[in-house]
């Protein structure tokens, strides 16, 4: 890309391969779709606004995209699945629950809540409320089993549930 002679058209192709890879990854984590498409945007603004240059944003593109392969390489160090590291990220967004229980931790958690979702989860459980609201109980027993810090359970079983129905298509039966 750096040796590309039209910088523009290096820019914009960066961009459209990175906005491909956020498709993807919203599929399939939550977390870091949400955290990366606001690096996008915010870099994406700062050059449309002419706060950065064609250079200046190519190297900002190619820095987000090698976050990305780090956050992928993250999930294969830390010897989790894809779903795994999903639930795993919905867990650590807060980072004083990382501090407070460590990553061995939130891996047994993230594997525990995978477990019992896919066992929970229904073809129609998105639609109703009761089963929501079972899936919902079972994930605070869970943060509860393991001690994740009670003050952050709302923000956590939102986000849980909202990885979980992105996941659901794979999981329900039928």
């Amino acid at each position: 890309m750096r040796g590309l002679k039209h910088k523009n058209v290096a820019a914009e192709l960066l961009e459209k391969l990175l906005k491909d890879e956020l498709k993807v990854r919203s599929k399939k984590n939550l977390v870091q779709s949400q955290s990366f498409a606001e690096k996008l945007k915010k870099t994406l603004n700062a050059y449309h606004n002419r706060a950065i240059s064609t250079m200046e944003v190519i190297e900002e593109l190619i820095k987000l995209a090698k976050e990305m392969d780090a956050a992928t390489k993250r999930g294969e160090d830390l010897g989790l699945t894809d779903d795994e590291i999903a639930f795993y990220d919905a867990l650590a967004a807060n980072a004083s629950a990382v501090q407070a229980m460590g990553d061995d931790k939130l891996k047994l958690i993230a594997a525990e809540l995978i477990t019992q979702v896919r066992k929970s989860v229904t073809i129609d459980w998105k639609l109703r409320e009761r089963a929501r609201a079972k899936i919902r109980v079972m994930v605070r027993r869970i943060l509860n089993k393991y001690g994740y810090p009670p003050d952050l359970h709302e923000n956590v079983v939102k986000t849980v549930l909202a990885q979980a129905e992105l996941l659901c298509a794979e999981w329900a039966p039928g």
